[in-house]
């Protein structure tokens, strides 16, 4: 067994973070560690590397065995180059370089015996560093940086002029090329693009090492690991399968827990009961008996009640006043920063009830198309146009929009002033911040935190068009699943940026993809853009360079490709129309059931009972309705079956 983890427990002063926690690690496993945040993931990862002590049990890596951390946050200084970094992991393979050029020198100077034995060392430490990948670890090091986003051009800078977010990538394809036995990554995908998170999915699906990962990303976890270790009730808990195939698997579990808490509750009632009436009987023998129960019934193991751990913020969002058709209009939109073009001629149109995805690499420009759209940046060229009636909520996820020294309740407060303090406070509840939380400011709190007061803000502001940067950014898993539901449930437009894809792939039904070529258009959600872009890759890989020119230039392939707004719109108003017939046939068919419940509520009635006609009336009335309701059904089960 690669690593074994046994009953390790963790406190905090008197807090009890987590206890009893075991599982263990083959070679090869892949392992996810889940739970809401504040449960101790990351805390756990640092005991495992033996960065922080656990207050009992015990953990185990297999002798002469290898561990690699990437932490969430990296405190790195050294002034090497980015490209410096990442070779400087394999420092055994570069020593072993200097002494193969040391003994190539040597070799000059020596003759007879001498040169035998040099010449026997050198192949011996020859053939070591071609098998250990002497040839191709420089090749390697450029292959995991491009993965990772950065271009030959970063290669060269310095990792004191990085960002955080760069110093973690950096971080990260160091650790990846010293290729331990087990890794262990905290949050390894936050700072990725989406081609950086797949090209990151295929490398850890295929290590030969055994992979421990801490993330947020859903999609992510479905497509690397094979186990999940999920923290319940302050202990852990071993799934096999993926993320998704975890969440199927706990909430059989916890019906499961809950059938058998109630069916031990219920034995319990039932031997309370009888120990009751045994006593009651006021005889030795049922006095005994009534005892000898009782030390039966006191040696039984009771379970805790099952329940879910949720810290479940309350999210609805409403629109106040409905917008017009026509949402949003942008034509020509064009922005560079000097020299360097961001895009060119973005045409984007968005009607009532859209829910559109805006994808892309880092540095395409889609923060910025936001900024733009709510007035932070200005444009270069284009036009955009707002519908009628329509009212913008922003979501910013730098947070910018956010005052540094107010307090949360200032900073609600502020931006309502209609509301009483009352209901700034339930607000604030409905977001987890109780109690002094309130008073905190807002240069104090953690990123989750200013992720959740700026979707508080946004719940209030009634606004029937979303622009969203980002939102789950930060959010754990339940809240991420809160926010989906939320969305989901709301009528106005939604516009986001998003690389979380499991969350693109339940919220979105249209998908804009910003690239260096210009915006593409995929009338789905993400698996269906993943199948078209594939497609549409593979018939630009068939098609000659010019025509491949000529085909981006004249919008060919516009349905997958480039912008076609004619066939968008028309299967876009098919699909609306779908859409409203079949809430005109839910809500007859709501009409026609309530009528049905009404007649049997007519037949319950005493003298109906008695009355021949009228019984005769209402049955052949309940007919007529049921056969209304019968076609209504097949009526609604065609309008399901058919895919626009």
């Amino acid at each position: 067994m690669l690593l074994s983890v046994h009953n390790v427990s963790k406190s905090f002063g008197e807090d009890l973070l987590f206890q009893e926690v075991s599982f263990q690690v083959a070679a090869g496993d892949k392992l996810a560690i889940v739970g809401h945040n504040g449960c101790g993931k990351s805390t756990l990862l640092k005991i495992l590397t033996g960065e922080m002590e656990a207050d009992t049990g015990e953990v185990v890596l297999e002798h002469d065995k290898t561990m690699g951390y990437l932490a969430q946050y990296q405190n790195d200084t050294t002034s090497a180059s980015i490209y410096e970094y990442a070779l400087s992991a394999r420092e055994d393979l570069l020593e072993m370089e200097e002494r193969l050029r040391a003994f190539e020198s040597q070799m000059s100077t020596k003759s007879g015996a001498d040169l035998d034995r040099l010449m026997e060392q050198y192949h011996s430490l020859h053939h070591t560093f071609e098998l250990q990948g002497g040839y191709s670890f420089r090749s390697e090091v450029s292959g995991v940086l491009k993965g990772l986003g950065f271009s030959e051009e970063d290669f060269e800078k310095n990792l004191t002029q990085l960002s955080g977010g760069q110093k973690t990538r950096a971080s990260l394809g160091r650790l990846l090329m010293s290729k331990p036995d087990l890794l262990l990554l905290d949050e390894p995908i936050n700072h990725l693009d989406l081609s950086s998170i797949e090209w990151l999915e295929g490398f850890l699906s295929n290590y030969n090492g055994a992979v421990i990962i801490v993330a947020h990303d859903r999609y992510f976890l479905d497509k690397v690991v094979s186990r999940v270790v999920d923290f319940y009730q302050k202990r852990t808990i071993v799934y096999k399968g993926n993320y998704s195939q975890f969440v199927r698997q706990r909430e059989e579990r916890m019906l499961t827990l809950a059938r058998e808490y109630e069916k031990q509750q219920k034995e319990i009632e039932h031997q309370e009961a009888v120990i009751e009436k045994l006593r009651q009987f006021n005889r030795e023998k049922s006095i005994k008996r009534a005892e000898s129960r009782r030390k039966m019934l006191d040696k039984i193991q009771r379970m805790d009640r099952p329940t879910e751990e949720k810290h479940e913020m309350t999210l609805t969002l409403e629109p106040v006043v409905q917008s017009g058709k026509d949402v949003l209009d942008i034509q020509g939109l064009s922005k560079a920063y000097g020299q360097q073009k961001l895009f060119s001629n973005v045409n984007i149109h968005m009607t009532r009830g859209e829910h559109v995805a805006l994808i892309g690499d880092n540095g395409t420009g889609k923060t910025t198309i936001f900024k733009i759209l709510n007035g932070l940046v200005p444009a270069d060229a284009g036009v955009i146009t707002l519908g009628a009636n329509v009212t913008v909520g922003y979501y910013d996820q730098e947070q910018q929009l956010l005052d540094e020294d107010k307090t949360l309740f200032d900073e609600m407060q502020d931006a309502y002033p209609n509301l009483d303090n009352t209901r700034v406070r339930n607000v604030l509840a409905a977001f987890l911040f109780t109690e002094e939380d309130v008073f905190k400011r807002i240069r104090d709190l953690s990123g989750g935190e200013r992720g959740r007061i700026s979707l508080a803000k946004l719940m209030l502001s009634g606004a029937n068009l979303l622009i969203l940067d980002e939102p789950t950014n930060h959010l754990d898993m339940e809240s991420k699943e809160i926010l989906e539901n939320a969305l989901n449930h709301y009528e106005g437009t939604l516009f986001y940026v998003s690389h979380d894809r499991y969350f693109v792939n339940q919220t979105a039904d249209r998908i804009l993809e910003l690239t260096a070529d210009g915006l593409y258009e995929y009338l789905g959600d993400y698996d269906y853009y993943l199948r078209k872009k594939e497609e549409r890759l593979a018939r630009m890989a068939e098609t000659p360079v010019a025509d491949a020119k000529t085909a981006i230039e004249t919008g060919a392939d516009a349905t997958e490709g480039k912008l076609d707004w004619e066939e968008q719109k028309r299967l876009a108003a098919a699909k609306r129309k779908k859409e409203n017939e079949q809430k005109r046939i839910e809500e007859a068919i709501e009409a026609a059931e309530d009528a049905l419940a009404q007649i049997d509520a007519e037949f319950s009635d005493p003298e109906v009972a008695t009355n021949s006609a009228k019984l005769n009336e209402l049955s052949a009335k309940r007919g007529e309705i049921q056969t209304q309701l019968d076609g209504l059904y097949e009526q609604w089960e065609l309008l399901a079956e058919d895919d626009i």
